[in-house]
């Protein structure tokens, strides 16, 4: 593993990181807006557009993620005589040594030292018959960082380490009786970490992202590699922390992998931007041979608990009150054809029950308003048996994400069940495995959604990003047309979910239109259910 400290414009921050007084000027002036609010949430910007309603989501469990570095702290508020703390070092890295002290203070009083952080999280708009992707949100708030007692002479000196926390500017206060009577402040530095450094074409490699910020300006990161962009991080839901993974692409040689600050692609000036301090790194990794194609492969996002119950899919809609039918499926998500087992209870066994499948039609393309609607699909008929049902059906061959599966009698919908389809490839996936130079192949999928999160893949061919395919008009397929392209050897073509932001469009919505490398940990969709892969494949090229 290779760790490497980012590259930092000293010249240009010189003026802002040098010395506890001048520390204390530039974050006196950056927090002017939160100073004194002390813990509660004081402050929430979201990028959501005016007029339109939102859901904030929560943030699912994600395995691994770092906790909050301390107690959220109670309500506070600034003194009129405001002291400044002296923070040693006043910038570094997450784990640097840190020394805090104080003076002029009163006496033996007891200190609470409250340090400024956020949480991130991302807004949709969920609605019965799709989900709108709509941005992000940040809310700031204080936590308890350590707590001391003043000397006779009404000094203290504390020695921590620098938490685990989100990358940039970080108040601290000391508090005494609920009021902040001295400021200081830490930036907390970027790291960039590369595993493995070297390896044969198709090797996995993780790019590690370590001091994001919680702000929109500071919350996302560009990956480039060979000056090839090959899609966005973030790391909202996992407090600073972006983590993707790619396959080293051809041809053998040393490559270099850059990864920085940036909404969507790279951000090129960032010393002379007004966060000098978004910087990132750039490593190299050497591929060293070509063993031919690796096979194809599917990588799942992890597991998580959805935390919000609207996933598009009519749930209770249209439900006969007080039926007190109770029915459920063997299991709830699977690919288009899957053939699940279903049960129900509380039926009338004298007459028979229609099984009816809830989807979609229509597309975003050319719509003054909303142009598609849920349509009825009749899965088949079956007559219980004591006032119970044990059944089979067949999920249809059609759009992914969430459907629900009603059971009818007499006209009226007694229940619902709902059911996730999963994007999957059609066959191999890949035309053909050999291909003449400049020839076209295709690559298939199925199962592709409708809505905003899940409509879409990206693509990118060697790791360098060339395009999107869509799979709401087709019903689901995806059949997407490339091209044999960089030389005799092996090629790699890896396939990312996005965040499409185009119809309807709604002004400041970042991140959207390019891959989102971070889909496994940190993607909006996880807090619906949805599960987006990303899809691997390699072909090899030939004269």
């Amino acid at each position: 593993m290779t760790h490497l400290r980012e590259w930092h414009p000293r010249n240009v921050l010189i003026g802002v990181l040098v010395g506890a007084l001048v520390m204390f000027s530039c974050v006196a002036t950056a927090s002017a807006a939160t100073a004194g609010k002390g813990s509660g949430h004081p402050s929430s910007a979201h990028a959501a557009p005016a007029g339109v309603s939102f859901t904030t989501l929560r943030s699912p469990v994600i395995p691994g993620v770092s906790q909050l570095p301390g107690p959220v702290a109670s309500p506070s508020r600034p003194s009129s005589t405001m002291g400044i703390l002296q923070v040693n070092p006043d910038e570094g890295v997450t784990g640097t040594p840190l020394t805090i002290s104080g003076s002029h203070l009163a006496a033996n009083a007891n200190v609470e030292l409250t340090w400024s952080t956020a949480d991130a999280t991302w807004l949709v708009q969920a609605k019965p018959d799709t989900v709108n992707y709509l941005g992000r949100s940040n809310t700031d708030f204080a936590v308890v960082l350590d707590k001391t007692t003043t000397n006779a002479k009404g000094s203290f000196r504390v020695a921590l380490t620098v938490p685990q926390d989100w990358g940039g500017l970080h108040d601290i206060y000391a508090v005494v009786n609920a009021v902040q009577v001295a400021h200081g402040g830490f930036v907390t530095l970027r790291t960039v970490t590369v595993t493995p450094t070297s390896g044969p074409i198709g090797t996995p490699v993780t790019i590690t992202y370590s001091g994001l910020g919680a702000s929109l300006y500071t919350g996302g990161a560009s990956l480039l590699w060979d000056n090839h962009y090959v899609g966005e991080m973030m790391a909202n839901w996992t407090r600073g922390v972006a983590r993707a993974t790619i396959r080293a692409a051809g041809p053998v040689g040393q490559h270099t992998i850059q990864v920085g600050n940036a909404i969507s692609y790279l951000y090129l000036n960032v010393p002379q931007s007004p966060i000098p301090y978004t910087n990132g790194a750039t490593a190299t990794f050497t591929v060293t041979k070509d063993d031919g194609p690796p096979p194809s492969s599917i990588d799942w996002p992890v597991a998580v608990a959805p935390t919000l119950s609207a996933r598009t899919t009519l749930q209770m809609s249209g439900l006969s009150a007080g039926s007190g039918v109770q029915a459920a499926l063997a299991t709830t998500s699977g690919r288009v054809n899957t053939k699940v087992e279903l049960t129900a209870t509380g039926l009338s066994s004298a007459s028979t029950v229609q099984l009816v499948w809830s989807t979609v039609v229509g597309n975003r393309v050319n719509c003054a308003s909303t142009c598609w609607a849920f349509v009825s699909q009749p899965l088949r008929s079956a007559t219980p048996s004591e006032g119970s049902l044990h059944s089979k059906i067949t999920v249809p061959d059609g759009l992914g994400g969430w459907h629900v599966v009603q059971l009818v009698q007499k006209g009226k919908i007694l229940a619902e069940v709902p059911f996730y389809v999963m994007e999957s490839v059609v066959g191999r996936g890949v035309s053909s495995v050999v291909v003449k130079e400049g020839q076209p192949f295709t690559i298939h999928l199925e199962g592709v959604g409708w809505t905003q999160l899940d409509n879409t893949v990206t693509v990118d061919y060697d790791n360098s990003y060339i395009g999107y395919g869509c799979g709401f008009n087709s019903n689901g397929d995806v059949l997407l047309h490339l091209n044999a392209t960089g030389g005799p050897g092996t090629h790699l073509v890896d396939l990312y979910p996005m965040l499409y932001t185009l119809s309807p469009s709604f002004a400041s919505t970042p991140y959207g239109m390019v891959p989102v490398l971070t889909y496994a940990q940190d993607e909006p969709a996880l807090a619906l259910g949805y599960h987006l892969p990303a899809f691997r494949f390699a072909i090899t090229v030939v004269k």
